[in-house]
């Protein structure tokens, strides 16, 4: 998933600290603790290895048809990973890494470009990959440890700056012989670093011997993947086309998937233009994100004619987190008291009812809807964790991660009088001052801010807020710019505010660097938006990715998350447990599905319902 609306893709992160492995075949090394497995797995033992397919997978799934959905904005680089541009939706489906990530485990690889990964799980300090010499690229060059070598070479030096961070323990790639490749690394245990190189797109190297990887550019790029890319209308649509000699079709975690002759991705400028497209049947897929429209929009002819499908998928995974963020290297935004003031002035419980048709839920961590997030008091393990940084904390920070964390409620009247008092307060006690009905800083200058967007009809969600802070004294401008704009304008942390959508796992680890480490506050094109320096968070992230267990990681994750939420660096908005689609009846898919993932990937095309939906939209 994207942050940011297209800004870039952050990857999932995994921990990699014990491996328990089933059929085992060690290594020839002096050291009996070093592994050879062909998978990879965190603080668990996989549940498939060794099947023929993934339970979530119909082996015998028809090949056919389309899926076609829609996208936001507009595009004009295929290559997602130099960080330039704007990349193109679906670009994912024309590479392969080396491994397959489990749509059902958290944290689990299958065999995919390598047959088995080897190293060891007490003291990681290097991984060496096994190729599958059947893997070709799709011109039918060999895939090979060269290919590895220049891909990660390229990503250390070339890649957009987020993934340099990601993978800045990887100290060097060697080419052990054509189809083995080793990765060595900085750290002496950096458990999770076998599985985040295994998540990564892997290039040709002869592919790029005359051509610029940091360029903007359209032009076709040669991956391994299953989809071709078809047609480009520049800015508008593409086409990828499925490759029937795609070399890694009958892999256990590929059979039955990738059924789909063909994958467009249809942009539009305004999604409410894109949902009208959605009812004229221009595409057949779509999700819903606006619970106003979920439940009055679904009213047309083609719902009641039954040609249209609702489906609400409920995962198990964290709420994608949405919030207003604050840009704390500006003043006063850079002042705890004030921040933590003006978080009162978001009022949930009234948005929720004349907005959302309450279909949402405030968040009230960081890693809502999960094991993950922060509740009640702290625990004693967690409290052992927090004990030595106490005294280095601010006061309000110290009070709220010893806290049983709540966000204000409001009465949900429209009018959120009493939390607007209470901010009110707690700002003339930081020393602000109200004159002629405008709040000023310690300077007596008039406090203003850019609440900065691109998104059409956003504004509809943000004026409550706007309205509140204005009778606190404080004006607010929504700037809308468009979406290559606002991904220059957040790759340069140019914004006062801003609203954002950030994505976690079930395993956070070294992904947590980019969101919130000191490091990346100033790094152009990072993600840490609110541009939080706290070398308790930067601790508190480094515990967190040494994680030895599933029970640490737990601990760590929820430390991280009590410190986040008492240092106000954003006001967290609201989510909610799950995705709604709505979908043209032509696609079908397994009976059991994937519990983390609606799982795509493995739908397919019913040719007699595709030719009944044919000959309905003739009529329309």
């Amino acid at each position: 998933m994207d942050l940011t609306y297209g800004r870039g893709r952050i990857l999932k992160s995994h921990i990699l600290k014990s491996l328990i492995l089933t059929g085992m075949v060690y290594c020839g090394t002096s050291s009996a603790a070093v592994q050879t497995t062909p998978y990879i797995a965190i603080h668990t033992t996989p549940k498939y290895s060794g099947l023929s397919h993934m339970p979530y997978a119909n082996p015998q799934a028809p090949k056919g048809g389309i899926m076609s959905q829609a996208s936001n904005g507009t595009f004009d680089n295929l290559n997602s990973m130099n960080g330039k541009g704007s990349s193109t939706a679906g670009s994912n489906f024309l590479f392969d890494s080396l491994m397959s990530t489990s749509m059902d485990e958290p944290a689990v690889l299958y065999p995919l470009l390598a047959k088995t990964a080897t190293f060891d799980p007490e003291h990681t300090n290097f991984v060496i990959f096994d190729l599958n010499p059947a893997a070709k690229f799709s011109n039918g060059q060999a895939v090979t440890a060269e290919d590895i070598k220049f891909s990660f070479d390229t990503y250390q030096t070339k890649a957009n700056p987020g993934l340099q961070m990601y993978i800045a323990d990887l100290a060097k790639t060697e080419v052990l012989s054509k189809y083995r490749v080793k990765f060595s690394f900085k750290s002496d245990n950096n458990a999770e670093m076998p599985l985040i190189l295994a998540t990564l797109p892997i290039y040709s190297k002869k592919d790029w011997q005359n051509r610029d990887f940091t360029r903007v550019s359209l032009e076709p790029i040669l991956g391994s993947g299953p989809y071709l890319i078809e047609r480009i209308d520049a800015g508008r649509s593409i086409s990828y086309k499925r490759n029937p000699h795609y070399w890694g079709k009958d892999l256990p975690v590929n059979r039955g998937r990738y059924n789909f002759d063909r994958l467009k991705f249809v942009y539009y400028r305004n999604m409410d233009i894109a949902f009208e497209g959605f009812k004229s049947g221009q595409y057949m897929w779509y999700e819903e994100f606006t619970p106003r429209k979920w439940v009055t929009a679904y009213n047309f002819s083609a719902i009641n004619a039954k040609m249209i499908k609702k489906y609400e998928f409920q995962h198990r995974n964290p709420i994608t987190t949405q919030s207003i963020v604050l840009n704390s290297r500006r003043t006063p935004l850079n002042d705890i008291q004030f921040r933590r003031a003006i978080s009162y002035a978001y009022d949930f419980e009234w948005q929720n009812k004349a907005l959302f048709y309450g279909k949402y839920q405030r968040l009230q961590s960081y890693f809502d809807n999960s094991e993950l997030a922060a509740v009640g008091k702290p625990s004693a393990a967690e409290l052992k964790i927090l004990q030595p940084y106490l005294a280095k904390l601010d006061p309000i920070v110290k009070q709220g991660v010893l806290a049983d964390w709540k966000y204000p409620v409001s009465d949900g009247s429209g009018f959120n009088r009493k939390n607007l008092l209470t901010a009110r307060q707690l700002l003339l006690n930081a020393g602000y001052k109200v004159e002629s009905g405008q709040l000023r800083d310690h300077q007596g200058k008039p406090i203003q801010f850019e609440l900065l967007i691109h998104q059409d009809g956003l504004q509809r969600t943000l004026m409550p807020l706007v309205r509140n802070l204005k009778r606190l004294g404080i004006n607010v401008s929504i700037r809308q710019v468009d979406v290559p704009q606002y991904l220059e304008r957040m790759r340069r942390n140019d914004f006062d505010l801003t609203t954002l959508a950030l994505p976690q796992s079930l395993t956070p680890s070294n992904e947590q660097f980019q969101f919130w480490s000191s490091s990346a506050a100033d790094q152009v094109g990072n993600y840490n938006f609110a541009g939080i320096k706290d070398p308790v968070i930067d601790a508190a992230i480094q515990r967190l990715v040494k994680s030895s267990s599933r029970e640490e990681l737990i601990t760590n994750t929820r430390v991280l998350d009590r410190l986040l939420r008492a240092g106000y660096y954003q006001i967290l908005t609201y989510g909610k447990g799950g995705n709604w689609y709505a979908y043209w009846d032509l696609y079908e898919h397994p009976q059991t599905l994937p519990k983390l993932t609606v799982g795509l990937d493995y739908w397919w095309s019913n040719p007699h319902k595709a030719q009944t939906l044919a000959n309905y939209l003739r009529r329309q």
